[in-house]
């Protein structure tokens, strides 16, 4: 069970890295530049899907981190 919890982990936090990196930003040095056209706009699209993605990655990895925690303190005590 906790090797099957190890391999979860190690999935899970490679789609988390991944979506992380796939996320435009939109802001780099031309931020820097240019004048401000801040403007508000809501994700839609793969945008949304993919800043969902990533909060239910993270959610996933840290119920499945306590998880293995958890049970590796059980084995022991």
């Amino acid at each position: 069970m906790l090797k099957a919890l190890v391999w979860i982990e190690f999935f899970i936090s490679f789609l988390l890295i991944t979506s992380v990196l796939l996320q435009h930003r939109g802001t780099g040095l031309g931020g820097v530049f240019a004048s401000g056209s801040n403007v508000y706009r809501s994700k839609r699209g793969i945008e949304k899907i993919l800043f969902n993605a990533t909060i239910a990655f993270a959610v996933i990895l840290v119920v499945s981190v306590l998880l293995h925690l958890f049970l590796r303190l059980k084995i022991q005590g």
